[in-house]
């Protein structure tokens, strides 16, 4: 628990008085604290738990720094200024969802505070956000692992129809066939691909749960040990064969020989744990069929509107743009990267897919033609 003594706070002397400039960049600051704490306060009221005692020592910590500020204003703080737009956008996503999305912003958040370039802000200050930072970007994993599996298939699933149905449904219209024929393949499209992904997804994510299930601790073990001669038995090749020296594997098996506790419940936590960021073949193959149709759809819709040539494929380009860029920012958001660099990558390799095969249509439909 953080302790109760606020950092020291060294004051500027009569000679060198605080400006206004100070008085105003203190003021914020101390806002903005006051705002990450209500931020950190409002997650811990959506946790039980350990991660709810986690964040409500964030909260006291972010008090810490809040005192630091207050008591540099003195008789300069004034009203309670609000935080800054981040800050409030943060505590209202806190309040109305309480997600790991909150999580990953207040990562980012942390990681870019500003006490690094500001003279008043102490050492233990600045050490405090850094460990901060290490503390969300925890309990951010743990919300990642949670919704990794379906999300994966989610994510890959609206992306693939986006691109996938936009460059098919372009080099089509490249080639110079009707209407007709080009929204026939684009639906074609959503089918086959909403299919193909699903199956695929449930195929690969089943897989890889068996493989856990193989490398799964055996629950008979634990019974089988005070069954094995104390002299003769090949209990420390268990714990080599995990990776412990050879030394450290006759020590743990003699302890475990002698008080018949073989406790596996660390390996079988850890494979708990990995079953739940893989998830369930079900659950993944659901998510990647209903993501990559309704990615597929978008491209479809202008055509479905009864919108032709040009004008449809301009619409179906700028729609897939808007969603190649919402799908990014999703991506940057969970994992603690730039939203804006994220969403601008998708949406330059999936209009950069979409130009070739419009390409190679238009170069068909001119052989052909």
């Amino acid at each position: 628990m953080p302790s109760d003594t606020p950092d020291p706070v060294v004051r500027r002397d009569a000679a060198n008085p605080p400006n206004a400039k100070d008085i105003q960049r203190w003021r914020r600051h101390l806002a903005n604290e006051r705002a990450e704490a209500a931020v950190y306060l409002d997650l811990a009221d959506r946790r039980t738990g350990e991660e709810r005692e986690i964040l409500l020592a964030l909260a006291h910590a972010e008090g810490r720094h809040e005192a630091h500020w207050r008591n540099l204003l003195g008789d300069h703080v004034g009203m309670p200024k609000r935080g800054d737009l981040r800050t409030r956008m943060l505590g209202l996503f806190a309040r109305r969802f309480g997600s790991v999305f909150v999580l990953a912003l207040m990562q980012r958040a942390e990681k870019r505070s500003p006490y690094a370039s500001d003279i008043d802000a102490t050492d233990a200050m600045m050490a405090d956000e850094h460990i901060h930072e290490e503390v969300v970007r925890a309990l951010a994993t743990r919300g990642r692992n949670r919704l990794s599996g379906t999300f994966r298939a989610a994510v890959f699933g609206a992306n693939d129809g986006l691109v996938s149905n936009l460059a098919l449904i372009l080099g089509f219209a490249g080639s110079g066939v009707d209407n007709e024929v080009v929204l026939l393949a684009g639906l074609a499209g959503l089918l086959a691909g909403a299919l193909s992904m699903g199956a695929g997804e449930y195929i690969s994510v089943r897989s890889q749960r068996e493989l856990l299930d193989a490398s799964t601790p055996s629950t008979e073990t634990r019974d089988a040990v005070p069954k094995l001669d104390v002299q003769e038995n090949e209990l420390a090749l268990v714990y080599r064969a995990r990776g412990m020296s050879a030394e450290d594997a006759e020590a743990q098996a003699a302890e475990v020989l002698r008080s018949h506790n073989y406790d596996d419940s660390a390996a079988a936590r850890s494979s708990s744990d990995t079953h739940e960021a893989v998830g369930t073949g079900v659950r993944a193959a659901a998510a990647s069929f209903g993501f990559f149709a309704s990615g597929a759809v978008i491209p479809v819709l202008p055509y479905l509107l009864g919108l032709h040539g040009l004008a449809a494929i301009v619409t179906a380009c700028i729609l897939v743009g808007l969603a190649l860029l919402t799908t990014g920012v999703i991506v940057g958001l969970l994992s603690g990267g730039p939203p804006v660099k994220r969403a601008l990558r998708q949406l330059a390799i999936g209009y950069g897919a979409a130009a070739a095969t419009y390409l190679l249509g238009l170069g068909f439909g001119t052989t052909i033609g």
